[in-house]
């Protein structure tokens, strides 16, 4: 039994964490592992991704716990820009879009355009930069990570319109626990088997390469957007991509590691076992940035102040934010630990 004056005051201007709600989406390539495995009780079958944590008007996410209940994330940071915290990324809006996949069968061949493209010929918007990291895969999942060897513009749009494509596309096995970094014109697609979780910076922009021909609900094949993707992709030939040298830190309760690092977002995979120890996993973020905390496996709760906690079990997503109230999280579980 926890007790709570073990937790650290507080002042009462430090914002608290609060649970999200996300956004679902039914697209056809889906299957039914995020309500099975993660309870998400969203009524779409299949149930593809969940926005957890997202201010994009395609899936907001809503405040599910707190003072902000009900509210969608994006209402919430415009009352307090300051949550966001200080960091140039920023730029006065989350800067990031986290989702969770479920792959029964393969997305589509795509590829996302950068920062400088999506600004000129997409009204503004952001481009895509992303990181997979793998919750589970099926033993023969696999994953389209660029092309095996450099090709031209129009030998690969006639490849497309011929149905060849798939023979210059590098297909490479995955496993639980692998990571994949995906850069903006990087040519890509998830695999049918593979449950991922998704960082990604705040942008919906996908261009469509190649769908397998199939149809949508309207019994039309899915709209292609060959142009643009070509206009964007990497043609060169693509280095087959290397699981990163990954070390685990210690302390008392608490272990991480480093998974991503780049100029949109930094991921930690944070495991807490405070089942038989005494002191609770000291959490808190600090002035420059939010953090995003996804639990993907186990429970627990966040205790911040002698009467507030919050309850946590696998698949919530919890806004941490800036300059927060220093929390102690006790449980047993697994994070992804989410920075801007």
């Amino acid at each position: 039994m926890i007790n709570r004056s073990m937790c650290l005051n507080n002042e009462e201007k430090n914002p608290k964490p609060f649970l999200l709600k996300p956004s679902g989406k039914d697209y056809l390539w889906g299957g039914s592992r995020l309500n099975d495995d993660f309870s998400k009780g969203i009524d779409l079958i299949p149930l593809a991704e969940t926005w957890e944590c997202s201010t994009h008007t395609d899936g907001p996410s809503t405040v599910a716990s707190g003072v902000f209940i009900g509210q969608t994330l994006a209402e919430v940071l415009k009352s307090h820009p300051e949550y966001l915290g200080t960091h140039p990324v920023t730029e006065g809006e989350l800067p990031i879009l986290i989702k969770l996949i479920d792959a029964k069968r393969d997305l589509s061949v795509q590829v996302h355009p950068g920062d400088d493209y999506a600004r000129e010929h997409e009204d503004g918007q952001f481009g895509k930069t992303e990181m997979w990291y793998v919750l589970d895969a099926a033993k023969d999942s696999k994953l389209v990570y660029g092309l095996r060897h450099s090709v031209g513009k129009e030998q690969l749009r006639r490849s497309i319109e011929d149905g060849t494509v798939e023979k210059y596309l590098q297909k490479i096995p995955v496993k639980k626990d692998d990571l994949f970094y995906i850069e903006a014109g990087t040519i890509h697609a998830i695999g049918a088997g593979a449950l991922i979780a998704e960082i990604q910076e705040n942008s919906n922009l996908t261009y469509r390469l190649y769908d397998y021909n199939r149809v949508g609900k309207d019994g039309k094949k899915r709209e292609l957007h060959i142009d643009k993707a070509l206009n964007v992709a990497n043609l060169n030939a693509s280095a087959e991509p290397r699981q990163p040298l990954r070390v685990l830190k210690y302390r008392p309760g608490c272990a991480s590691e480093l998974l991503c690092r780049c100029k949109y977002f930094e991921v930690h995979r944070m495991l807490v076992n405070t089942e038989r120890c005494r002191d609770m996993v000291d959490y808190q973020a600090d002035s420059s940035s939010f953090r995003v905390l996804l639990c993907t496996d186990g429970c627990g709760a966040i205790y911040f102040g002698e009467k507030d906690s919050l309850c946590f079990f696998k698949g919530d997503c919890i806004f941490v934010p800036a300059d927060s109230a220093k929390l102690k999280i006790h449980g047993r579980a697994q994070f992804l630990d989410v920075r801007g």
